[in-house]
């Protein structure tokens, strides 16, 4: 195969990972705290050892996979009446502790589990500002979290809600559709967290934007398997008028 279809191969192969990952960001438009994903492309240029490029030549360009960026945006926040929902208005993230270690999530779909400890919807305890999880006893009947994060009843201060923020959260490292992993970055307190309870943030992702650009990459990948084909046929043509003209 000769440069033409190195090169449509290298793109049919990020065109097919640019349609998934919209078509997950599609599937999470009802998670909440559901990042959307970007996949970055660029560039990659050959090189030819053999002098400068004929008249009229051009360098050979291969697509190249470089990253995933993640949009930071904030998602809608909604009412839900739940007590134990909380939603962040602003930056940050909560803490909770799961059997990997400290992650951080925007999804505050929280309530009580068996041992009285604050969960999240995996089971995962959210911890506190002082680096313990908060607990709810069963006296405590009427829960309030302030606008700082404070967790308070009927009986007093029962904890106040970690919250950071990362310098750079385009290296965090996902772990399902909520969870993030520091990935080496250290967590810094927000100082003035500005929290919602009975709210929801939904996910950031737009819903018919994504369809629009799911059906254009799909599009887009056919156009290219089409050119494939269409250059593996010129290939097969030109051998056979190769070996006919041998004969």
């Amino acid at each position: 195969m000769d440069s033409p279809g190195y090169i449509i191969l290298s793109r049919l192969s990020l065109q097919s990972r640019a349609t998934e990952v919209l078509a997950h960001n599609v599937a999470n438009a009802d998670t909440p705290g559901f990042r959307a994903q970007r996949p970055v492309f660029a560039a990659f240029v050959a090189r030819q050892d053999s002098g400068a490029a004929p008249p009229g030549g051009r360098p050979i360009a291969y697509v190249q996979d470089r990253a995933t960026w993640r949009e930071m945006e904030p998602g809608p926040v909604q009412s839900t009446g739940n007590p134990l929902d909380v939603a962040i208005n602003g930056e940050g993230f909560f803490a909770v502790e799961t059997p990997r270690g400290e992650r951080f999530t925007r999804a505050g779909r929280f309530s009580i589990g068996q041992d009285g400890r604050i969960v999240d919807m995996e089971g995962h305890a959210v911890m506190g500002a002082e680096g313990n999880a908060i607990a709810v006893s069963r006296n405590d009947t009427r829960i309030t979290i302030q606008g700082d994060g404070t967790v308070r009843s009927e009986n007093g201060t029962l904890g106040r809600l970690r919250i950071v923020t990362f310098a750079n959260p385009q290296t965090l490292r996902g772990e399902g559709d909520r969870l993030f992993d520091p990935a080496g970055e250290d967590p810094q307190p927000v100082e003035r967290p500005a929290v919602v309870q009975g709210a929801l943030e939904g996910s950031n992702v737009h819903p018919i934007m994504e369809m629009t650009r799911l059906t254009t990459e799909m599009r887009e990948f056919q156009f290219a398997a089409q050119f494939a084909e269409k250059e593996g046929e010129r290939l097969s043509t030109a051998v056979e008028r190769i070996l006919r003209r041998r004969t």
